[in-house]
């Protein structure tokens, strides 16, 4: 007799990168966002081509940075014959956690090329929190 091992997990990240999750009206994950830090500035860079300037929306709560708004809801007409239609229309929101606490009243952002730059300066006295913890015997 042969056994299969049971791995209930296996699949977690195909489910939550895969069709369904684009299929549900406001959790798609087509907002590709890169964090990173420069010369004291937490920077993220968004990809939000489409999107007209005026629909963005910025916040800025504690450590999280949310960018939403509306790309271009575009009437779909019986007409055409669609090979493929993957454009994600319509509303949109993507949180990311910051990596340090930032100064969000100095935060400032531009908008170029489809890419959304948002510079928020590091906190001074904000450090990197790690905490050890002892494995008890």
């Amino acid at each position: 007799m042969n056994l299969i091992q049971w791995k209930p997990l296996s699949n977690f990240d195909s489910f939550f990168n895969g069709d369904f999750m684009n299929s549900v009206p406001g959790l798609q994950t087509d907002l590709s966002v890169d964090v990173y830090e420069k010369k004291g500035t937490i920077i993220a860079e968004i990809s939000l081509s489409g999107v007209a300037e005026s629909e963005i929306d910025i916040s800025i709560e504690d450590d999280f940075l949310t960018i939403s708004g509306q790309r271009e809801e575009v009437q779909e007409i019986d007409e055409k014959q669609y090979y493929s239609k993957e454009i994600k229309r319509g509303s949109f929101a993507r949180t990311v956690r910051l990596p340090r606490m930032v100064k969000a009243d100095k935060a400032t952002a531009s908008y170029k090329n489809g890419v959304l730059e948002v510079k928020m300066p590091i906190m001074e006295g904000a450090k990197e929190k790690t905490i050890k913890v002892k494995l008890s015997e």
